[in-house]
């Protein structure tokens, strides 16, 4: 089964999506399931992972209200306040509704040492007890508070969102290479190959230029830890969904259909304990 392991959804509320700055004006808009099925169905996926853009937990049962309505929706990245004394109370309760798979924070947007904080660091280990993972999201410059955040929290599948965002349009490989192979020594560690198209210049990329990033994750994790996402809908902001999939299409396209089967859906399966 071939899952894109991360796609967006949001009813727009300039509140609660303030994050989307003038550059980003064309995402102010409603982006639901209906809006990118036939998008996912003609790049060949079967399923998809939904994951929060919002920290609040009304966002986490909109995700999962929409997943029960639309079976291609196979699991949930939700939100949950992981420093809250009640958090295992709200993880039992979520946790009810199988198709929560995961959830995560927006680390980028916190300040240094966030990832030091003890409760979090607590929260964060309490999620293996549910059979949940926990994706990072963080900014190439945090890799190292990250890496020891995870060495850590050696029991919760942690995932990295769009490859810890790297230089992709200065073509800085450099620290970001280095601290990488880091977390790949850590084995509860993998990564998705998503948001390349939006750390590159929008509107002036090429295949090329993402190569030499994705050639660093192939090193680092191998087939087996590598996840294809597509980002959408921030993709659009680069790129046609189409588009985005093809580059990672054709750059796997010399590795074994084992070895496919795995990026484009089997490991994705694996971490998040789909039940496809």
């Amino acid at each position: 089964m071939r899952i894109d392991s991360h796609q967006h959804f949001w009813r727009y509320n300039p509140k609660s999506h303030a994050w989307l700055d003038d550059s980003m004006a064309e995402l102010r808009r409603d982006f639901m399931p209906q809006d990118v099925a036939p998008e996912l169905r003609q790049a060949g996926f079967d399923g998809a992972v939904a994951v929060q853009a919002a920290q609040s937990l009304a966002e986490t049962q909109f995700l999962l209200g929409l997943a029960q309505q639309n079976p291609y929706i196979v699991g949930v990245v939700g939100w949950v306040d992981l420093r809250s004394r009640s958090l295992e109370a709200t993880l039992a309760e979520l946790s009810e509704q199988e198709l929560l798979k995961g959830v995560r924070h927006i680390v980028q947007s916190e300040p240094s040492g966030f990832l030091s904080d003890s409760a979090f660091r607590a929260g964060v280990a309490l999620l293996q007890d549910f059979e949940l993972a926990y994706d990072v999201l963080v900014y190439a410059n945090q890799l190292p508070e990250a890496v020891e955040f995870v060495g850590a929290v050696p029991g919760t599948q942690c995932v990295f969102d769009h490859l810890a965002k790297p230089g992709v349009r200065a073509g800085e490989l450099e620290p970001w290479r280095t601290q990488l192979r880091r977390l790949a020594d850590l084995p509860n560690v993998c990564c998705k190959l998503s948001g390349l198209v939006t750390e590159a210049a929008w509107n002036d990329w090429q295949p090329s230029q993402l190569e030499p990033f994705i050639d660093v994750a192939v090193e680092a994790f191998g087939p087996e830890r590598l996840l294809v996402g597509s980002d959408w809908p921030m993709c659009l902001l680069a790129g046609q969904y189409g588009n985005v999939i093809r580059v990672f299409g054709d750059y796997f396209a010399r590795f074994s259909s084992a070895e496919q089967a795995a990026i484009f859906g089997g490991n994705a399966a694996r971490v998040y304990r789909l039940s496809v």
